[in-house]
């Protein structure tokens, strides 16, 4: 049997129950603490028989890898890691859905940021190479807030390969967020009536040249004074927002 992965943080926690219990196999909870969050928690918990163990701040911090679990640490049975042929079942059963693709975005706060937003903004999938990328951690999954739970994770062995594959293959059309001669203000693209894969650069360097020889379109969002960049996150957040706000008209 593999061994289990550690969840963390009551909206992961509870998000997990709600969407996925049949995976947690045990509960642990902070001593002495009985709010209305945790109840709500052992409430989802008891219809499945999770075993529920109390125990000490230090012992859910070692769990948990970091001292921020906020009192709920839940032992889960992995899931299998999704790769290219889940993506082309995703495609072949949603040939208009929305994706997000991660060009080596390395921060798990980062991809946990992106992977909570792109849940709130009907993303199917969010795709990330395998190497030299962000997984999803515990910590990436707390900051997914449950998101995780809600969105396809995606790793695949070579990005570009992959994207180029989807628009040959799905007529999904790529669009990459960069400032260069030929992109677009994000809000004149057209979202609307296809598939969409929305490519996002790593915090420092942006889109890799190779990603970017795969994208259809690229496209920047406008911004006031002399600002030049944002976080990965928040563009991302902006990004999907205008995909997602076209494609609701």
């Amino acid at each position: 049997m593999a061994k289990p992965e550690y969840f963390y943080g009551v909206h992961a926690v509870e998000s997990l129950l709600e969407l996925e219990p049949e995976r947690v196999l045990t509960l642990f909870a902070l001593k002495g603490r009985e709010d209305q969050r945790l109840q709500r928690i052992f409430e989802l918990a008891e219809p499945f028989g999770v075993s529920i163990q109390k125990a000490s701040r230090d012992s859910l911090e070692k769990l948990a890898g970091q001292p921020f679990h906020q009192g709920v640490v839940a032992a889960v049975r992995p899931h299998p890691v999704l790769n290219e042929k889940d993506l082309d079942s995703l495609l072949q059963a949603k040939p208009n859905a929305l994706l997000l693709a991660l060009d080596h975005i390395t921060d798990p706060h980062n991809l946990g940021a992106c992977i909570r937003t792109a849940a709130a903004m009907g993303v199917e999938a969010v795709i990330a190479p395998r190497d030299r990328s962000a997984t999803l951690t515990p910590t990436a999954r707390k900051v997914a807030a449950g998101g995780a739970e809600k969105v396809k994770f995606i790793q695949v062995t070579n990005l570009a390969r992959t994207l180029g594959h989807m628009k040959e293959e799905f007529n999904v059309r790529v669009v990459g967020t960069m400032l260069d001669e030929k992109a677009l203000p994000i809000q004149q693209f057209d979202f609307k009536d296809t598939g969409i894969c929305v490519v996002m650069g790593a915090e420092d360097t942006g889109l890799r040249p190779i990603t970017q020889s795969q994208c259809d379109q690229t496209v920047y969002i406008p911004m006031a004074g002399n600002l030049q960049s944002l976080n990965v996150s928040v563009a991302t957040g902006m990004a999907l927002y205008e995909a997602c706000r076209q494609r609701n008209l």
